[in-house]
Parts: C-alpha cells; sequence; structure tokens
C-alpha cells in the first residue's frame, strides 16, 4: 500500500502537521489504526503531563520526619499518618 504525507490539524493547539508516509507506515506497521489527533509537540507535552513530569519540573515533594532516625527528609507522596515514613537510608535499612 502506497502512502503520501497528509496535513492533520492538531485537536489540541490548532496548528497543521504533516503526517507523514514513513508515520503511516510506522502505525500501519504498530496495528494502529486511528492517525494522530495532536502534533508531535503536543503528544510530547501530554506524555509528560501523563508521566507526572513536564520537562524538567520537579514532582511536589512533602517534607517529613524520618520516624526511625528523626531526620528531617522529604518524600514523592502525601503522609496520611497511619504508616511510618522513612528517610532513604533507613528505608533501606527497614526493606532488606
Amino acid at each position: 500500500m502506497s502512502f503520501k504525507d497528509r496535513s492533520i490539524q492538531c485537536s489540541d493547539c490548532g496548528t497543521t502537521f504533516t503526517f507523514s508516509a514513513e508515520e503511516q507506515e510506522f502505525f500501519q506497521s504498530k496495528g494502529y489504526v486511528n492517525e494522530p489527533k495532536r502534533c508531535p509537540d503536543c503528544r510530547r507535552t501530554r506524555k509528560a503531563q501523563r508521566h507526572g513530569n513536564s520537562f524538567g519540573t520537579r514532582r511536589q515533594m512533602y517534607p517529613v520526619v524520618c520516624a526511625e532516625c528523626g531526620k528531617d527528609t522529604e518524600v514523592p507522596f502525601e503522609p496520611r499518618g497511619d504508616r511510618p515514613v522513612y528517610c532513604s537510608d533507613c528505608y533501606q535499612k527497614v526493606r532488606s
């Protein structure tokens, strides 16, 4: 099957981008049946947002006091208070 470059309008930003013949062949080889609806920049942004990281921004950290050694530290989740929270060194010791 012969593919030709196609122009598609991005559903997020509205810019027109090219869905190249090579990309179409790749999509077919992967079994994808839908064409992309976002331009490459919007796809990258959306992927970064899904993974909780937006191009270099850090995830939110929460200050805690280690339940083992009492050292101030930060963790990437909000402690609920029903379980002890450890610094990375104590966590490694408790885990093993």
